[in-house]
């Protein structure tokens, strides 16, 4: 199959000094972050380094700024009247929170899928064709190899490819995640973010999805918001566990699962609250 280019308008590199240029294959930087809805103070001085083909995950208790926070990493938190924020979030090199930075750039390099899966009211064929033609491509030989290639990056092609022009609709909730998640790959993203994407599926649905994030990592940095630590557990590599608006505890999955240094991870973990 042919490689497809987008040709998507390269983001400035800085050249503050005060910046590290070889991060280290850090993805995303998140420095004394703090956002207000309104008077309420939902993120308290967030500090994390998000590494570049991991899955990172984000566990805590309701309320506690997972969504949050994921949501400011493609600024569609900015989308919610009465929110302010400080400190820095540095994705590749730069601050996106700076004056002239890009933010439709920025989200044609973040994609998201959310919770419920929430495919257009369209074919399985222009579900996955709609980001690259806003993006200019018109030509229908490369909007096949790009459906084709996006589908099979979803682990669903198999399953759709002799319904590619029903309505998206007409799918299983686990497919039309599928659906969704090959949507988000179709304009090449850099990270995937993801909002509970499983919440609403059955097991069997829910396991398909795990395999696909796992197969997915090779090329894209995944962050991913859970309540079930038993997900965060199978698939992640690195855990955050967020509390109230701040950042408890992050380190390796495997220790923040069997030796968490915090007692409020341990005591979460554990069941004891949340």
């Amino acid at each position: 199959m042919v490689q497809v280019n987008l040709n998507k308008p390269q983001l400035k590199e800085t050249t503050d000094s005060n910046q590290n240029v070889n991060m280290n294959n850090i993805v995303y930087d998140t420095k004394q972050l703090n956002l207000w809805y309104g008077n309420h103070h939902a993120l308290k001085n967030i500090d994390l380094a998000i590494k570049e083909n991991e899955v990172t995950a984000i566990i805590g208790p309701s309320g506690c700024g997972k969504s949050t926070y994921i949501k400011t990493l493609n600024r569609m938190v900015e989308l919610v009247p009465s929110v302010k924020t400080s400190g820095q979030i540095i994705y590749r090199d730069r601050n996106i929170f700076d004056s002239d930075y890009n933010v439709e750039e920025l989200r044609t390099r973040v994609g998201m899928v959310f919770q419920k899966p929430n495919p257009f009211p369209k074919s399985i064929f222009d579900n996955i064709a709609y980001g690259p033609r806003i993006h200019g491509i018109k030509n229908k030989k490369t909007l096949d190899e790009i459906v084709e290639k996006s589908l099979r990056g979803a682990a669903i092609w198999d399953e759709v490819k002799d319904r590619l022009h029903e309505n998206a609709y007409g799918l299983s909730g686990g497919q039309q995640q599928r659906i969704c998640i090959a949507r988000a790959l179709a304009i090449e993203p850099d990270v995937i973010l993801m909002d509970e994407p499983t919440s609403a599926l059955d097991p069997i649905s829910t396991l398909k999805v795990e395999e696909l994030v796992q197969e997915l990592k090779e090329n894209y940095s995944i962050i991913i918001v859970t309540h079930n630590m038993q997900q965060a557990a199978r698939i992640s590599d690195k855990t955050a566990f967020f509390l109230n608006g701040e950042v408890i505890e992050f380190d390796q999955t495997d220790t923040i699962f069997s030796t968490p240094s915090d007692k409020r991870t341990e005591d979460y973990i554990s069941g004891r609250f949340g």
